[in-house]
């Protein structure tokens, strides 16, 4: 079977309230990149990773005129994609909602959301002490993580959840200061968005559950200075290490996703990377490995297969002109996939 989690950078723009997609030269959210480029990026990439489900991170938006679903479905007939049908999360009020896209000949999905003292529903809102002098703070979730009950055709049943964690960008700072200000608090609450999920994680873990987390957590081990204020980046957290160290023992409680454990023998650079982004201080793109497939210990025993989809360190999407072309067009992001036996 084979998933895959991938942020469309702003897919919303590309539909008309009636789920239509806008393939014109008007110009998307994506910089020098029409409306019509994005959207045959995106289907050729979809194509050509012909994944039995997506979860997608920036879905259209979903609300009294729009209907995401509608979006989605309408556009994989379209581009004649096995991942026909489409179920969504909770609704945001971002104007970016987290979907899945897949194959109802594979697999059966149903959303199924838990809840538990120790970790309420994600639509809602809990206090979390990241114990670094600030006290307990209330969080919530701009995009309340998916929650669904998997069953294959052909297989054993799992459970995944599909995120989107906070970005920790100061968006609206006007100078340093409020940039080390804003940082400072969206890496706050991005971490405690992380220690929620982890809540979750260890009730199924201790459940005995099969389990797949995947998503964008805007965040890697030694991403950014903040690091070494909370001792762990959130993708550690998700991932159930006690400490650096910690993610080097495997253990009943960890998850497991060999990309993020490359960034953590390499935090400084050199390890893989999931998204490309423009720098307008430097002039120059910097990559970043933001998006995950974490496994629980019995699928990771299988030996699955996971692979990102980037344009130049992926040696077939690099071999591949078109492939390369509309990834680029496509997203900032990359698709990241898993191979694995159910």
């Amino acid at each position: 079977m084979l998933l895959a989690t991938w942020n469309i950078e702003w897919m919303n723009v590309l539909f008309d309230d009636d789920g239509d997609a806008l393939e014109d030269d008007e110009p998307s959210a994506r910089y020098r990149v029409t409306r019509s480029e994005q959207l045959v990026g995106i289907g050729i990439v979809l194509a050509a990773m012909d994944a039995d489900a997506v979860f997608i991170v920036e879905a259209p938006d979903d609300n009294r005129r729009r209907s995401t679903v509608q979006a989605l479905e309408k556009f994989a007939a379209i581009c004649g994609l096995r991942t026909r049908r489409a179920v969504m999360g909770f609704r945001s009020d971002t104007e970016q909602e987290l979907a899945l896209l897949y194959d109802p000949d594979v697999m059966t999905v149903a959303l199924d959301p838990r809840e538990s003292p120790h970790a309420p529903r994600f639509d809602g809102e809990t206090d979390i002490d990241l114990g670094n002098g600030n006290g307990v703070e209330t969080i919530r979730f701009a995009r309340a993580p998916m929650e669904m009950a998997i069953t294959p055709a052909d297989g054993e049943p799992f459970r995944l959840i599909g995120a989107h964690a906070k970005s920790k960008a100061p968006h609206g700072a006007r100078n340093k200061h409020e940039v080390w200000r804003l940082s400072l608090a969206n890496r706050r609450k991005q971490l405690a968005q992380c220690l929620w999920l982890r809540r979750r994680i260890e009730e199924h873990l201790t459940a005995g559950d099969r389990l797949i987390v995947m998503g964008d957590l805007n965040d890697g081990p030694g991403v950014d200075s903040f690091e070494g204020m909370f001792g762990l980046s959130g993708v550690e957290v998700v991932m159930g290490c006690a400490d650096v160290g910690g993610c080097l023992i495997d253990g009943p409680m960890r998850l497991h996703d060999p990309n993020a454990m490359a960034a953590l023998h390499r935090p400084l650079g050199g390890g893989p990377s999931s998204a490309r982004f423009y720098s307008t201080e430097t002039k120059r793109y910097f990559p970043a490995l933001l998006d995950y497939i974490l496994v629980s210990p019995d699928i990771a025993a299988s030996g699955p297969a996971w692979r990102i989809w980037h344009p130049f360190d992926d040696p077939v999407c690099w071999k591949t002109p078109e492939l390369r072309e509309a990834l680029l067009a496509a997203s900032d992001h990359f698709p990241v996939t898993l191979d694995f036996d159910p």
